[in-house]
């Protein structure tokens, strides 16, 4: 134990001291009230008051003790220096660079022609097609078309023999399509594109007789502005503003060759033929 810890305990044995002393002190003021006799009276009386000076006297001490007694004993013990730890020496590890691979270079092919995506945008009504509208726009939110089929021939029921692709020249083209939980009354439009042009359309309200769903809907169109030419065509079918469904196909230029017209050429060979000589 040092001197500090010494020092401590001493004080705590002193509080608790000067804490008996309080208690004495009270029991004999307790006594002195009980007791008949003056002489007795006073003497308690007298020791309780001992007691309680003795109380102050141990607390200003254990208070003295720690912050005043304690140097003043280290003047006359003053304390052995404590030799202190010779910190070693730490070897700090070095980082060893480890030889990396390094990656010959592969040459890269460019292609000579890459495909450049076109930009798709959500279909949407022209202006100056809204403008047309003549029945309600809003539908029912579940109505469902099949994909279109495209052909230059419909038996009313179905495209006949549907494609894709088509050579110019063309009368009537047809988009057919099935459809489900549409709304009577309620307008309808099919817009054709040509290269991103509007070159033909159709707008109507819904009829009462094509009913809620069946098959055998199609659009049509037969004068498109500028007359059927060759390119890329697109048909988007809408129920009042929402967009229901897109089908495209392309129109080739006509593939059927001209017959050439051959032009006879010649020299007509000249032919002299004598006529029989009579003898007189």
């Amino acid at each position: 134990m040092d001197i500090r810890a010494g020092v401590i305990v001493i004080a705590i044995f002193v509080i608790i001291g000067a804490y008996l002393s309080i208690r004495a002190a009270i029991k004999n003021m307790q006594t002195a009230r009980r007791l008949s006799f003056y002489s007795l009276r006073k003497r308690h009386n007298a020791n309780a008051w001992r007691f309680f000076f003795l109380a102050i006297f141990l607390l200003g001490f254990a208070y003295w003790l720690p912050f005043y007694g304690e140097p003043l004993i280290y003047v006359y013990f003053p304390p052995s220096p404590t030799p202190s730890l010779t910190p070693t020496i730490t070897l700090t590890p070095t980082i060893t660079l480890s030889p990396t691979i390094t990656l010959t270079p592969t040459l890269t092919l460019t292609p000579a022609v890459s495909n450049t995506p076109t930009l798709t945008t959500t279909p949407f009504l022209p202006v100056a097609i809204e403008a047309l509208f003549a029945g309600p726009v809003t539908p029912n939110p579940d109505a469902v078309f099949t994909a279109l089929q495209f052909s230059t021939e419909f038996d009313g029921v179905n495209a006949v023999n549907p494609k894709t692709v088509f050579q110019l020249p063309i009368d009537t083209m047809y988009g057919g399509f099935d459809y489900n939980n549409t709304q009577p009354g309620v307008q309808w439009t099919a817009l054709w594109y040509r290269n991103g042009e509007l070159v033909c359309y159709e707008t109507e309200p819904w009829r009462e007789e094509w009913g809620t769903g069946g098959i055998g809907g199609y659009t049509e169109c037969s004068n498109p502005i500028g007359g059927w030419q060759a390119g890329q065509y697109e048909v988007q079918i809408f129920m009042g503003y929402e967009w229901k469904v897109v089908g495209r196909f392309v129109v080739q230029e006509s593939l059927t060759p001209i017959a050439p017209t051959a032009t006879a050429t010649g020299t007509p060979d000249l032919t002299l033929t004598g006529s029989p000589t009579s003898t007189p």
